[in-house]
């Protein structure tokens, strides 16, 4: 059992690293459109390119893993996350023009990404065998994956108060941590070696679309959700700290890691909570989605920096309520052979999430920066719609599935 602890702190430690990668360059996005003179919408896309690459490539890794194993997969890619984080320094440190070469290297760190993080899910679904023990296992990855996006503005802000570009060079870095820690304490449970060919396979997937295609496209859909309207706040909220209310270093950081705190309490907190309860989970989800919903609503353009924080604390707290609840659901309601495919399928719908939400946000603040937090409160509210009518765990008692 402390080895499986141990385990477990080290695949946490890579969503938590590589949301670090990802995430801290959010309230340095200002600062770099300033130092390249660039506009906010090319200064997203060095967020948008990390994701938009990604996406495809998630559920092939997730195949992959599920074929020759987790930390074969996961080892090389953060290798060339680390690769693609310091071309991106480099550019940036030595080159006149460098937009186009950190995009490149960004572009490999989504490269490596897709075979890392969304790997750490199925397999802590390998590690454990009861329910309880995998939610409360993905309640911890989910939670130190919030805490990466807590830590994230703060610690962006903090390297580039000394140099701009440090964000990038700190990329490797953190993969060589998650690296040696994969290496000295992750051996996750032998797969099965039965090899199956690649048509087998993809009969295997349509099967489990077809007895369960209601529930897992809701929950690809409100991933994907979740993570648009949280990075598409984020985004937002980093414009206009500095813009409205003149905020910007180390403080910027502070305020933005706000409604992060709160997101990352309510993960935690959710993943102890709420067991192997599939109806739980469900209500769960609703509840955080249609909350958050009604937090952005209150939301307004000219409203106080205070009651704007508080406002999307609130949201934080639903997202965070949601997110560990999807990732038990999904885990825990799909046979082990083909857990890495499909909830890498879902890892890559969570990705458009992110990759979307900068750059659209971005569009919105030229002519309908009004209606920004309005449009984000009526995309919860489908994620609690879909959540209410095509997610049915089976009321029957003890039960292991969800209703087809």
């Amino acid at each position: 059992m402390a080895k499986q602890k141990w385990a477990l702190f080290a695949l946490a430690s890579i969503p938590l690293l590589m949301t670090l990668g990802n995430s801290m360059f959010i309230p340095v996005l200002p600062t770099i459109e300033n130092e390249l003179n660039i506009s906010p919408f090319q200064s997203s896309l060095v967020i948008t390119v990390y994701s938009v690459i990604a996406i495809p490539l998630i559920p092939i890794a997730g195949y992959l893993s599920d074929k020759f194993g987790r930390k074969k997969i996961m080892i090389p890619s953060l290798i060339i996350t680390g690769i693609g984080g310091a071309i991106s320094a480099f550019a940036a440190w030595k080159m006149e023009n460098p937009y186009m070469v950190i995009l490149i290297g960004r572009f490999l760190q989504g490269i490596g990404a897709s075979g890392a993080f969304p790997v750490v899910i199925p397999t802590v679904g390998d590690m454990f065998k009861k329910d309880e023990e995998i939610t409360k296992g993905l309640g911890v990855i989910e939670t130190s994956n919030t805490f990466g996006k807590v830590l994230s503005p703060i610690l962006g802000a903090v390297l580039a108060a000394f140099i701009w570009f440090i964000p990038f060079a700190a990329v490797p870095v953190l993969s060589l941590i998650a690296i040696v820690l994969l290496l000295i304490l992750v051996h996750a449970p032998k797969q099965d070696k039965d090899e199956k060919n690649f048509k087998i396979f993809l009969k295997s997937i349509k099967n489990v679309f077809h007895y369960n295609g209601q529930w897992l496209t809701a929950i690809f859909v409100i991933g994907c959700i979740n993570m648009f309207v949280l990075f598409g706040f984020l985004f937002y909220l980093s414009e206009i700290l500095e813009s409205e209310f003149q905020m910007d270093g180390i403080w910027k950081g502070v305020l933005l890691a706000i409604p992060l705190v709160v997101l990352c309490t309510a993960s935690f907190l959710t993943g102890k909570k709420v067991g192997e309860n599939k109806t739980f989970m469900k209500w769960f989800i609703f509840i955080g989605n249609t909350g958050a919903a009604l937090a952005l609503f209150f939301v307004k353009t000219g409203m106080s920096l205070t009651m704007t924080l508080v406002w999307l604390a609130l949201a934080g707290l639903g997202i965070g309520i949601s997110l560990p609840c999807l990732d038990a659901l999904i885990t825990e309601g799909i046979e082990k052979d083909v857990r890495g495919t499909i909830t890498s399928i879902y890892s890559s719908m969570r990705f458009i999430g992110v990759a979307l939400g900068p750059p659209l946000i971005a569009l919105m603040m030229d002519s309908l920066s009004g209606y920004i937090y309005l449009t984000l409160s009526g995309i919860s509210l489908v994620a609690g719609i879909l959540t209410f009518f095509y997610i049915k765990p089976d009321p029957s008692p003890n039960t292991e599935r969800l209703a087809r």
